[in-house]
């Protein structure tokens, strides 16, 4: 658990965030991107998932990543045996990501692609999509609506990885707080079952202590 001063730093962090994007899922975004004011780029891969990759704890094939930004996890874990498509409602972000990443030695196995993740229909499903940043800035009540796609995305023997931040007590958003309960309440209608939820203990800085790591798989019996 958080200590009292970690919790008010977290929350302090996650006012500043919301304060900067203001209320609202649609339309913000690109204008944010525009500005430059963008408090949720790590400017970096995000630690726990490049060390997934690297482990080979991450399943091979088609992978997805919804609400990429700059696309730091896309570049990091796309190999041969991974083609990694990065996707995002902001064009300036799609820009920006390609931009950076068009000199990669793997840039043959990922795609950045601007589209509504929620309206988007791709050609092939995938066997893995990696949730970051993204559930917890969509408004709560499209949450039910992020599962349904989920389960449309995936393959039936796919995995889906989310990083559960912000865990949280504070108010308003986005970000929105989140909690183990709030990805149960949507994905088991959806016949989903956690395999695993641990503790992050590569969560950077003020995150520490308040993310999660859960890994899901369809199941053939719905889920109570």
């Amino acid at each position: 658990m958080a200590n009292d001063s970690t919790s008010i730093e977290s929350n302090s962090e996650l006012q500043k965030i919301s304060q900067v994007i203001g209320s609202g899922f649609n339309g913000s975004w690109e204008e944010k991107w525009q500005q430059g004011l963008t408090p949720w780029d790590l400017g970096k891969a995000t630690p726990i998932i490049e060390h997934l990759h690297q482990a080979g704890a991450l399943p091979n094939g088609r992978t997805l990543i919804p609400g990429c930004g700059r696309g730091y996890d896309v570049v990091a874990i796309a190999c041969p045996e991974r083609f990694v498509v990065g996707l995002d409602i902001s064009d300036s972000a799609i820009k920006k990501a390609k931009e950076s990443s068009s000199s990669s030695w793997n840039a043959s196995h990922f795609i950045f692609l601007k589209a509504d993740f929620f309206t988007w229909n791709p050609t092939e499903l995938f066997d893995l999509i990696i949730d970051y940043t993204f559930f917890c800035a969509i408004e709560p009540d499209m949450r039910p609506a992020w599962a349904s796609r989920m389960q449309q995305l995936l393959k039936p023997d796919g995995e889906l990885l989310t990083l559960m931040f912000p865990i949280s007590d504070h108010t308003g958003g986005p970000p929105y707080k989140v909690s183990i309960a709030d990805y149960e309440k949507v994905l088991h209608p959806m016949r989903f079952k956690a395999v695993s939820i641990v503790d992050n203990e590569m969560a950077i800085g003020s995150r520490k202590g308040r993310e999660k790591l859960g890994r899901w798989k369809r199941t053939d019996e719905p889920l109570l």
